[in-house]
């Protein structure tokens, strides 16, 4: 091994992979003075910093129409990172290192002169900083104004240059599959789709990246991970808390958009995935993508049975008036958005035909937790029943957030005289095993982008093939008018969510 070479490590064994391989950046913001970059960007890329995984040539350019100086927007990002910094302590004179490379640019996506105005920032800052040319353009705007934002990088010459260029876009990837390939389309006049980054927080939760790592990485859970072993599946998303004053967005997207199109498929196609042949983004993107392909699409008759759509209506929870979905800020009083979706979804292929996958989401439930529930089969012969046994299943459940983590339930003799079974848990916690902070999403996601790395982040066809599994339920329930509000706000959703599960002798769990 040449002297100052590090070994290539296991990218299982490093929670922010790759380290001392960053290549030199600046990283542009658009829409800089809005709340992602101040709640989640800034505070990512400070923690990256802090513990000396970027490089020296890095470089922020924040972008807006707000007139700024750099050292106004300076102060403002540092006002911003100590307030929503997690699990760390802020470091000034890493603040005050990092915050030299920190700069701010006023201007209009509709304005030809800003993007000749940020040609020449950045050209100033490849010599300053010694960036190698590289940039990535994160496009923190309204999804509405992407095929602007790019179409103006592009006509000024900026997504060429003498290092990489790559965009980095929120969700939602379109409203239906048509305007997600027109947005594509767009999008690829000027960039090459290797250089489109669809940025899904979900996929950069640890919990989530860990499913594969105890799937492929271990011996003893991947036999059973099939029809044969698995009675059914169940992925459950909840907030306990409303729209937080984005009743207007929300009226527009509801939760089947918001969080199942997207998060909460993806999260699916992880689980039910087939092994790649090695651990790159092409070949892991290849086999999530051909599982989203293999999700049986509704006709008009199954959506009924397989769909559910809720909103939540006033209640009193813990003392306090809650108010509905429609007594929200900027919400219709007679609005007919779903804030609450649950659905049956059926994989067509060898290893999971016949297993039902049981996805919800809603806003207002009884508490936050998103987490991943795997019941298997029973036992073929209960040998102690009538000896006081408890029946219980066994459950593998990954648990996303708040805490992340994974747990496996199992039954035990109780001590004492007799034969009689209790269900008992085995818990892994990320912070009591490995004794580090846990990164967040935006930390990992943020980092792969610079190193180029997309097994984290959407492709193309995965949202494609994703919008035709909603699409059916999206057409279905745009021509039924519901009877809303069908649950109260602080409870775990609307009764018909329950007979979904009923018809086929299950019951959601409560985490």
């Amino acid at each position: 091994m040449q002297p100052g070479v590090l070994p290539v490590q296991n990218p299982f064994l490093d929670p922010l992979r790759f380290e001392g391989r960053v290549p030199g950046v600046t990283v542009v913001i658009f829409g800089a003075n809005g709340d992602l970059t101040k709640r989640k960007l800034l505070p990512a890329l400070y923690r990256l910093a802090l513990e000396r995984r970027l490089p020296q040539e890095f470089a922020v350019i924040g972008t807006s129409r707000t007139l700024m100086s750099d050292e106004q927007f300076r102060e403002k990002m540092r006002s911003a990172v100590v307030e929503f910094l997690e699990n760390s302590s802020f470091d000034a004179d890493i603040w005050d290192g990092f915050a030299r490379g920190i700069l701010y640019q006023p201007g209009d996506l509709r304005d030809p002169a800003s993007y000749t105005a940020l040609a020449g920032r950045l050209g100033e800052i490849e010599q300053s900083r010694r960036t190698g040319g590289n940039v990535l353009f994160y496009l923190s705007t309204q999804p509405s104004q992407y095929e602007l934002a790019a179409a103006g990088i592009g006509n000024a010459g900026l997504a060429r240059g003498n290092g990489w260029r790559r965009l980095l876009i929120e969700k939602p990837f379109g409203h239906d599959a048509a305007s997600a390939r027109e947005l594509t389309a767009k999008l690829h006049e000027h960039f090459q789709e290797s250089d489109i980054y669809r940025i899904d927080h979900y996929l950069g939760k640890e919990t989530v990246q860990n499913i594969l790592a105890l799937r492929f990485g271990n011996g003893i859970f991947e036999p059973l991970w099939n029809r044969r072993y698995v009675n059914h599946v169940q992925v459950t998303a909840a907030e306990s808390i409303g729209v937080e004053g984005r009743g207007a967005y929300y009226q527009e997207a509801g939760a089947l958009r918001d969080m199942i199109q997207n998060h909460l498929l993806q999260v699916m196609a992880t689980i039910a995935m087939e092994p790649s042949s090695t651990y790159d983004a092409q070949r892991v993107r290849d086999e999530r993508a051909k599982l989203l392909r293999s999700i049986r699409v509704m006709n008009p008759e199954e959506v009924g049975e397989n769909a559910v759509a809720g909103q939540y209506g006033p209640a009193r929870v813990g003392g306090a008036d809650i108010p509905g979905f429609r007594q929200e800020p900027g919400v219709e009083p007679e609005a007919q958005v779903d804030t609450y979706a649950a659905a049956t979804f059926f994989i067509e292929n060898w290893r999971w035909s016949g297993v039902p996958f049981f996805i919800r989401t809603g806003k207002r439930l009884p508490k936050r937790v998103t987490e991943i529930a795997i019941e298997f089969n029973s036992a073929p012969h209960l040998l102690f029943d009538g000896h006081g046994t408890v029946a219980a299943p066994n459950l593998l459940i990954l648990r996303i957030q708040p805490e992340e983590g994974i747990s496996l339930k199992f039954l035990s003799k109780q001590p004492g005289a007799g034969m009689t079974l209790r269900p008992v848990s085995m818990d892994f916690n990320y912070g009591s095993s490995f004794g580090e902070r846990t990164p967040t999403a935006y930390e990992t996601l943020l980092l792969d982008a610079v190193l180029g790395d997309a097994t984290l982040y959407t492709r193309q066809d995965m949202v494609e093939a994703s919008w035709r599994v909603v699409e059916p339920i999206l057409e279905d329930w745009a021509n039924r008018k519901f009877d809303f509000p069908n649950y109260p706000a602080g409870s775990w959703g609307p009764e018909k969510a329950d007979a979904m599960l009923a018809r086929r002798g299950h019951t959601w769990r409560q985490p």
